[in-house]
């Protein structure tokens, strides 16, 4: 087992739940958005972790679909390597036709620190991933922070924050489409405050790190994995010379 070996497996896995989940929407089709979600949600899930239970059987799993009991299972908190996975991010966004902002995440933390990580956009056809990090984008001198936000529920503070900083809320479904958003120059940052878990930024966090983006808490402090309690409510990704900028706008409006 390799390092680069744990990069080329989350990137390998995140791809085929994908085109697993891609395959599911194309047979079921839209006309049941619950059901689908369900569908969706548990094969995912059922594909990665066993997966991962064959090719990594020393390592714990963390996943959103998990039973509570297997989520708060002690066991996970003395491991040395925990794989974090959210089988599908943007479960509404699956179950409506058209929609390419949901994603598959699969990362890997290690002794502290995240160590390997892939979002899968599915119907975005590529996959990101820490095994070769996105080239960050060029900064736009002058031009207006786009930031993304939640489709449905966008914090106030960040509506505050665009005001302030002189930025446009752009809204995207799931977490990891967000993330990736600021990775490929759709979006220059996203801000979040509205309530999140581990599965949701453990992967695209990872890949953002990777690729040399700004990610942490939105009061600039590290995110933290594998806690005994997996809610990580908060997060800032960035561009990195706008780290300071959004930082000091967000400390600015919660004096």
């Amino acid at each position: 087992m390799t390092i680069r070996d744990d990069h080329a497996l989350a990137g390998d896995l995140a791809t085929e739940a994908g085109e697993r989940l891609l395959a599911l929407r194309a047979e079921r089709g839209f006309g049941d958005p619950r059901a689908l979600q369900d569908a969706g949600d548990q094969s995912a899930h059922r594909f990665l972790t066993e997966a991962l239970a064959r090719l990594r059987p020393s390592d714990a799993i963390l996943s959103e679909e998990a039973t509570r009991e297997e989520r708060m299972d002690p066991r996970r908190l003395t491991a040395d390597r925990v794989w974090i996975i959210d089988p599908l991010d943007g479960t509404r966004e699956f179950a409506e036709e058209g929609r390419s902002d949901w994603a598959v995440h699969v990362a890997l933390w290690e002794r502290g620190a995240l160590a390997a990580g892939a979002v899968a956009l599915p119907a975005q056809g590529r996959t990101l991933t820490t095994a070769d990090p996105p080239r960050l984008p060029a900064a736009r001198p002058g031009a207006r922070i786009r930031i993304a936000v939640s489709r449905s529920r966008p914090p106030e503070f960040v509506q505050k924050l665009a005001y302030l900083v002189g930025g446009d809320l752009v809204p995207i479904g799931s977490a990891g489409a967000k993330i990736s958003a600021v990775l490929t120059g759709e979006v220059e940052a996203y801000v979040h405050a509205g309530g999140q878990y581990e599965w949701d930024s453990a992967a695209p966090a990872a890949v953002a790190l990777a690729a040399g983006a700004h990610a942490s808490r939105i009061d600039g402090s590290p995110l933290a994995y594998n806690q005994a309690d997996p809610s990580l409510p908060d997060i800032l990704v960035s561009l990195p010379d706008l780290a300071g900028i959004l930082l000091a706008g967000i400390r600015d409006l919660h004096r």
